[in-house]
């Protein structure tokens, strides 16, 4: 018998091997915010986004009047709804609702996405690094609900299943990177009036 064993809690295996991939994670996403092959694209992209002519809009769609930005609120929406998809989909009989979650689900990451590009444009480099990987990672998880939602639609449940399964762990990724822009670079506070 190892004695070593013996001093070492059960859980701190799995903190550990946790503690190990958040190191990882954190690392990783430090590079990103380091590099600065994307920074040409991000600066016409941000450009480009500044100058739409929203007027008073922008302030709404940033979230000005409440104090915090409205893009964290709206992707509830989509989020909850896949999320909502994929648990009826191990419940007999609930077809026709993950077919309808689904759906709406894609039809609110309209204005997810507006009211997030809309906040990315105005963010400095190391942030908008990040924000942008977030925004490509969207792009596949609806590009993997709108290849479910054609599953589910023609009859192809399983692979609408799959699909809806791929597309949750891509944002499950989103949405780390999205907290990461949020919280720990403190984006939030670009919002106060």
């Amino acid at each position: 018998m190892n004695p070593h064993t013996l001093d070492t809690p059960p859980a701190a295996g799995p903190a550990a091997a946790l503690g190990t991939a958040s190191a990882c994670w954190l690392k990783t996403l430090d590079r990103l915010e380091r590099a600065t092959v994307t920074d040409p694209a991000i600066r016409v992209l941000q450009r480009g986004i500044r100058a739409l002519p929203l007027a008073g809009m922008r302030d709404l769609l940033r979230g000005r009047h409440l104090g915090h930005p409205v893009h964290p609120v709206l992707v509830q929406v989509p989020i909850g709804c896949w999320l909502s998809a994929s648990l009826l989909d191990v419940v007999p009989g609930t077809h026709r609702a993950s077919i309808t979650l689904t759906a709406v689900g894609l039809a609110g990451v309209v204005p997810a996405a507006v009211t997030g590009w809309v906040d990315w444009a105005d963010l400095p480099p190391e942030q908008a690094r990040v924000g942008l990987v977030h925004a490509a990672s969207n792009v596949a998880a609806v590009a993997c609900y709108t290849a479910s939602l054609a599953g589910r639609l023609h009859g192809r449940s399983a692979r609408g299943r799959l699909w809806a399964l791929s597309g949750m762990a891509v944002v499950a990724v989103s949405g780390a990177l999205g907290g990461h822009v949020a919280y720990r670079q403190a984006v939030g506070s670009h919002t106060s009036p």
